[in-house]
């Protein structure tokens, strides 16, 4: 029997191909043979990118093994009229994806699994992050895609938990907790209804905010939460309540299965806003 995998690493909404998307930072290549160069504040979150994946990933996981879900909206895509892509073209979108994420795919040794995210970067049901994932080799669900709209893992061979990509928003920050709790509690009245076991762990993305709820369980608590994501503020994001004002978070998280309890640690990172104008 191999030995179960006790760190399960989760990232999402890296919106690659997008001027406010993750990129690399020595730049991409674009099919009219033009290089993309990143802005500053890019390569502030490259930054960030590079220190979640050398450093706090290593520590966190105590140097074990881990596996990797990528939770959805891994390109930016041609949606809502959009002007702000690096380019339209969708392979060139791809491309940066692939090279942002190749090299997560070699850190987990292949343990990698991709979750469908919102239409309107993935595709009609989800054919360009398919096709993404085909490429980096997705471990693939029952049927063989390599994307699925939701993931049911055992962390460790114990610990049940659900991903998908998709979770309620809200306009203001009164009721930011309201749908992550609500996503536990319809996971529990899911369990009670069949008679299988609750999830020890709930995980959601879409919004780009980190939040943790936990309930008290028989295990000791149950929690879900949202994940940060990796984008800066759009021009959308600039007129959503409880979102223009905000500044951006960056991150990921991770389940851990430990010797006594499962939990999750977040890496979080924000900018800080514009500076005030001095009059």
């Amino acid at each position: 029997m191999p030995k179960p995998i006790n760190n399960l690493v989760i990232v999402s909404d890296t919106h690659c191909g997008d001027q406010y998307g993750l990129c690399p930072s020595g730049g991409v290549r674009l099919d009219g043979g033009g290089i993309y160069t990143p802005s500053l504040l890019q390569l502030a979150v490259w930054s960030w990118w590079q220190e979640f994946w050398g450093e706090w990933v290593p520590e966190v996981c105590h140097g074990e093994p881990f596996a990797v879900v990528m939770n959805g909206d891994a390109i930016e895509h041609r949606h809502h009229n959009a002007t702000h892509q690096i380019s339209q073209n969708l392979s060139d979108q791809a491309r940066i994806a692939e090279a942002v994420l190749r090299p997560v795919v070699d850190l987990c040794e292949g343990r990698f699994y991709f979750v469908r995210g919102t239409e309107a970067h993935a595709g009609q049901s989800s054919e360009d992050e398919e096709r993404l994932a085909e490429k980096l080799e997705a471990i693939p669900d029952a049927i063989g895609n390599r994307t699925r709209y939701e993931l049911r893992m055992l962390v460790g061979g114990t610990s049940r938990v659900h991903l998908m990509h998709h979770i309620g928003t809200t306009g203001t920050t009164h009721y930011e907790s309201t749908a992550i709790l609500k996503e536990l509690v319809e996971s529990y009245v899911q369990a009670g209804t069949w008679r299988q076991e609750p999830y020890d762990a709930v995980v959601r993305s879409h919004r780009h905010t980190f939040m943790l709820v936990t309930r008290p369980s028989r295990k000791g608590y149950a929690f879900s939460f949202t994940t940060a994501g990796w984008q800066l503020k759009t021009p959308f994001s600039n007129k959503i309540p409880g979102a223009r004002q905000a500044t951006p978070q960056f991150g990921g998280s991770i389940l851990r299965q430990g010797d006594e309890d499962f939990y999750s640690r977040h890496f979080v990172r924000s900018i800080d806003p514009p500076r005030e104008v001095v009059l």
